[in-house]
């Protein structure tokens, strides 16, 4: 009896362990790396430093609370959200292997943009010289993430991955000197698993639970717009390698190339004006399209006289430069189901990077959609702290020490608070018909228009 019973034990034990196994609860197991968030700029993150030779050997761990993003087939209807991707970030997608998966499921270049003021003539168009290179492409979000967790699949020696991974608690390192004081970042998870990590990397978007129970501060407000996306369906086939964006004085609304006969919508407007754009049947809500793209009722005399006169003596000093206006395509229909609307609003972190913690994408900074910089700015952060800690790794140094950190948040500031200034002073100097202002935005969109040398700097520093 008492070996039965042995043997009785020694089974549930067993059994025990192998479903402890299979379920990944190894408590309090210590990784180099946990990052926290598996969408575009996580998983991203999760191939960059897996491919990383200095920090071959480390261990890295992704944690993403929803399921795992497989595409086998790329569907037939585009989605609504989608990224404007610089040759920088295309560059880093690249490099950890994920943009030939891109390319081979659907992505649509673009050699040029055309941005110009509903209240008056004025616009300016962004081109390579040669309109041979391609000044940034239109990819759909899911496709980004599946491309990413495709390469994360062949990193599976160097990256661990656990989907429907739910955290309800970091608990941040103490003191060396108290007593019993945990060296590391812990995360406790929904199913009660622990686990510690020498870096955790907050890449869980702009309400990111990283930032806020490591208590950073963060600039934030509200624009009292919301964003209209869908997928358009264009009047006839086209070439369709243009950006089109048009500022309205409730905001700027744009359309970006999918492919030859389809275009991606992105109108920021008020939320009441959003909301009754979503209750519009199809043929009047494709109307509205139009018109906000064709529509000249809110020209005024004054502004056209003050236009017309700077426009000529800026011809009289530089005959050649300016580029001709082009026509937007027009819009036919809509896809089905396609009309979404989210809120609009900016947000920055005071602090990037505390003691082994770091923040990378929207959980760091959130920026108004209207220059297409969102997904770029978290993609240059990557690139960044991927090259950070691989000199860290090489140097033998500690991967959450603030040393290197301090670098990285120095850094990306450096570039994302000029960008995220520029963007927000461009959505409040467009947000108003009032004739002082439009006079006088007219005259820099028309001056910067006729100055290849400042547009190339606004196209190089945003193609990072």
């Amino acid at each position: 009896a008492s070996a039965r019973v042995a043997l009785v034990t020694k089974l549930i034990i067993c059994r025990g362990l192998t479903c402890a196994a299979e379920h990944g609860e190894h408590k309090n197991e210590l990784y180099d790396v946990i990052i926290s968030g598996g969408g575009m700029v996580g998983t991203a993150m999760a191939c960059s430093l897996g491919l990383d030779p200095n920090l071959e050997g480390k261990k890295i761990l992704l944690l993403e609370a929803g399921n795992k993003k497989v595409m086998d087939k790329v569907p037939d209807a585009y989605s609504t959200r989608v990224s404007s991707i610089s040759p920088g970030s295309a560059t880093l997608l690249s490099g950890v292997g994920a943009w030939d998966h891109i390319m081979n499921m659907r992505c649509k270049p673009y050699q040029k943009m055309q941005v110009w003021d509903a209240c008056s003539d004025a616009l300016i168009t962004f081109d390579k010289e040669n309109l041979q290179d391609e000044m940034a492409y239109i990819v759909e979000n899911d496709i980004i993430v599946a491309a990413l967790t495709k390469q994360l699949e062949n990193l599976s020696d160097q990256v661990r991955v656990q989907y429907k991974s739910k955290v309800v608690k970091y608990t941040w390192p103490k003191s060396h000197q108290v007593a019993d004081a945990i060296p590391w970042v812990q995360v406790t998870l929904a199913n009660g698993q622990t686990l510690q990590t020498k870096l955790l990397i907050g890449a869980d978007g702009p309400n990111s639970m990283v930032r806020r129970e490591a208590g950073i501060p963060t600039v934030k407000w509200n624009y009292d717009q919301s964003a209209v996306v869908a997928v358009l369906h264009l009047s006839e086939p086209t070439e369709n390698n243009v950006a089109w964006q048009r500022f309205l004085p409730t905001g700027p609304i744009a359309m970006l190339p999918l492919s030859d006969t389809e275009s991606s919508l992105v109108w920021s407007t008020s939320h009441r004006h959003a909301e009754e754009l979503l209750q519009l049947d199809e043929e009047s809500f494709v109307d509205s399209i139009n018109t906000a793209f064709w529509s000249n009722e809110n020209h005024s005399e004054l502004v056209e006289t003050a236009g017309s006169l700077f426009r000529t003596a800026l011809s009289v000093l530089m005959p050649s430069a300016g580029s001709a206006r082009q026509l937007p395509p027009s819009v036919a229909g809509i896809g089905p189901k396609s009309r979404v609307m989210f809120p609009l609003g900016m947000g920055h972190a005071s602090e990037y990077i505390r003691h082994r913690v770091a923040l990378i994408g929207d959980a760091a900074h959130r920026i108004h959609p209207l220059a297409g910089q969102g997904a770029n700015l978290g993609f240059g952060d990557v690139a960044c702290l991927t090259q950070l800690l691989s000199q860290a790794a090489f140097n033998g140094k500690d991967l959450g020490a603030m040393q290197h950190l301090l670098e990285y948040e120095t850094e990306r500031q450096r570039h994302n608070l000029p960008m995220m200034a520029a963007i927000d002073l461009m959505k409040r100097l467009y947000s108003t018909n009032a004739a002082p202002m439009v006079v006088l935005r007219t005259f820099g969109l028309q001056a910067t228009n006729t100055l290849p040398a400042m547009k190339a700097q606004i196209m190089a520093f945003a193609s990072k």
